[in-house]
């Protein structure tokens, strides 16, 4: 449903923008060195457990589509994982950039999708960004996509917490080389990067912004934090409760799953320029959570859709104007 409402939003928000010229389906991809370098203010603001040496990565970029209806170019970015894992796949970082039409240096955003996985949701909040001159990449999580072998019933969420909270360390650490390899492009504005996440995406999301400074602008669509409150008394946890107890309690999962709960880092979120859009009657993401999240980060702006989880997708258009606009940057006064 929600991928069928978003491609009818999509053909109704094609600009009628010029055709992109000279681009090369055919053109040989680029392959260079980009260079993570820690800021400054590493121990300051992010976690130990997010933190990474410098070092440089080998990069691909090729390009896959010329879109002359929208003037958008569509990449394939690939560099090394921040993290060794034993599933050889899983060790490749895949990205999809979408390019604006025109010369930049443009705003430029991460993506990250929703549980399902398959993309859709991100690729179109790119498309859209892309056509209204923001440059957009889908950052491909852990274990997703390209990234799990066929027939893999590996998964970043499962009931394996450690296992988990693993899978969430190096998602965020390779979407810290994402943000790296932009600013590392003349294409982009250094100053002006930021991060867009959906359900499961916003969750992530919020962790890796808060814990990498060259992310500012955050839009964090269907989140919350406080997730062992939010979700203890909610009906879908109910046949988890005896294994939470069994553990010790909502106590003992807390200081677990702290490492990976969004609200553990307002105090960073509090710097970012922060849009959270959320559902009223959202029945995946307790809207208790959102509101926990959007309190202990300093009450910055959040925009409420009369919907459940999947219901809101028939405000997809209201959602991603808001979304646009915000991630093109703060006004200058």
């Amino acid at each position: 449903m929600v991928a069928h409402i978003l491609g009818l939003a999509l053909l109704f928000t094609l600009p009628n923008t010029n055709l992109m010229l000279g681009a090369d389906t055919t053109a040989k991809p680029e392959t260079g060195t980009f260079r993570f370098e820690p800021k400054d203010d590493e121990k300051a603001g992010v976690a130990e457990r997010y933190r990474m040496p410098a070092q440089n990565f080998d990069f691909k970029l090729s390009l896959r589509h010329d879109l002359p209806v929208s003037g958008v170019r569509v990449f394939d970015l690939t560099f090394p994982s921040a993290v060794k894992t034993d599933i050889l796949e899983n060790n490749t970082v895949h990205c999809e950039l979408y390019m604006p039409a025109g010369k930049g240096p443009f705003p430029a955003v991460v993506a990250l999708d929703i549980l399902q996985g398959n993309a859709v949701i991100a690729r179109g909040e790119c498309m859209h960004l892309a056509q209204h001159g923001v440059a957009g990449m889908v950052v491909y999580m852990a274990h997703y996509g390209p990234r799990r072998p066929p027939n893999s019933d590996t998964k970043l969420i499962s009931t394996n917490i450690p296992k988990t909270i693993d899978g969430v360390k190096q998602t965020v650490l390779d979407i810290r080389c994402a943000v790296a390899w932009l600013a590392s492009r003349p294409e982009f504005d250094p100053d002006n990067l930021g991060l867009v996440g959906t359900s499961l995406g916003s969750l992530i999301g919020a962790v890796a912004s808060a814990n990498e400074p060259r992310l500012k602008n955050v839009c964090l669509m269907l989140t919350g934090g406080g997730l062992v409150d939010a979700y203890y008394d909610h009906p879908q946890a109910k046949p988890y409760r005896p294994l939470v107890d069994l553990l010790g309690g909502k106590f003992m999962l807390k200081l677990l799953i702290a490492p990976v709960d969004p609200i553990t880092y307002a105090k960073q979120l509090k710097s970012k320029n922060l849009l959270m859009l959320c559902a009223s009657r959202d029945d995946i993401v307790p809207p208790s959570a959102a509101k926990a999240l959007w309190e202990a980060t300093g009450k910055q702006r959040i925009v409420w859709y009369d919907g459940t989880h999947v219901g809101v997708a028939a405000f997809t258009l209201p959602m991603f104007k808001e979304m646009t606009e915000h991630l093109h940057g703060p006004v200058s006064k």
